[in-house]
């Protein structure tokens, strides 16, 4: 994805859902962070890796997710594990990401992109990529049908029309 494709969708969250909830997306930095707002800084804000496009979606999905008390913590207060993973660490992350996954794979077809999940663990235990795949499908079907959270619902309503998508249907969400 180029540079203009990236403040398009900063500029779309930044002056929209982020807006309303004092928080920018920045296409800045080797990793992905989200910090809270603090003393030094007003808005929370929300980093993606390498200017990569993927990288946003992936992070504004956990966003969507966290609650108020999670959004107050250094990246929502979670672990992470970096690649090289054993197979207990894969399979709790995994447990984990079925839902900001499924999330961002809506937020891909609403901004007219494709998607493929992310295992993250190069170099780690083998992981079942089949299986993970079928659970995040799974996930994103729950959500389809029994709505999405609510600033997810949102971010891919902006996404939408942004983009000039329909809205998303059951048929979408296959390998």
């Amino acid at each position: 994805m180029t540079r203009k494709e990236n403040r398009r969708l900063t500029r779309l969250f930044n002056q929209g859902l982020g807006k309303r909830y004092n928080t920018l997306l920045i296409d800045q930095g080797s990793e992905p962070l989200y910090l809270p707002a603090d003393p030094y800084c007003p808005c929370h804000r929300i980093y993606f890796a390498h200017g990569f496009y993927a990288s946003a979606l992936h992070e504004l999905a956990h966003w969507t997710l966290a609650g108020n008390a999670r959004r107050q913590l250094l990246d929502y207060g979670y672990w992470y594990h970096p690649d090289g993973r054993s197979e207990a660490q894969q399979l709790a992350f995994e447990k984990v990401e079925v839902k900001p996954q499924a999330i961002e794979w809506a937020f891909h077809l609403a901004a007219g992109r494709h998607f493929n999940v992310s295992v993250d663990n190069l170099g780690g235990a083998e992981v079942d990529r089949s299986g993970f795949q079928s659970r995040v499908q799974q996930q994103a079907l729950i959500y389809l049908q029994q709505g999405f959270p609510v600033r997810a619902q949102a971010l891919i309503d902006d996404l939408g029309n942004e983009y000039g998508t329909a809205p998303l249907t059951p048929g979408q969400f296959s390998f």
